[in-house]
């Protein structure tokens, strides 16, 4: 089944309609936003694991931290020292959590009725 639309096809886009972009850029060896901190975090962070580990997160500053403190005790990531700072302002900037309308509120006050069967 084809995905090209002909010029008489019914449900053709009009001339008049806008794409939006994404107004962020994007590291195109790593996949992560692009920042003037990104070169530290390839530095300390990518070196060991995949890029793609910091892009399914998201944590608050000190939930990073946490993460940083936690692969230094379990996993022998060495003492970022006066890098850590960067490293948490780039997490903090681009991969905190986000606060997003997901779902529509509860509905309150719902008057049930009796669904007739055959």
């Amino acid at each position: 089944m084809s995905n090209v639309m002909t010029k008489n096809s019914i449900n053709a886009p009009s001339k008049s309609f806008s794409i939006v972009a994404d107004t962020l850029k994007i590291d195109a060896e790593t996949g992560l936003i692009s920042d003037p901190n990104l070169l530290m975090v390839k530095a300390q962070c990518i070196s060991c694991h995949s890029s793609k580990l910091i892009i399914q997160n998201r944590f608050t500053r000190d939930g990073w931290k946490q993460k940083i403190r936690w692969m230094q005790a379990k996993h022998n990531l060495w003492d970022l020292g006066e890098t850590e700072k960067q490293v948490l302002d780039y997490l903090e900037k681009n991969y905190s959590p986000t606060v997003g309308i997901a779902r529509r509120a509860p509905l309150k006050n719902i008057k049930w009725y009796k669904l007739d069967q055959k």
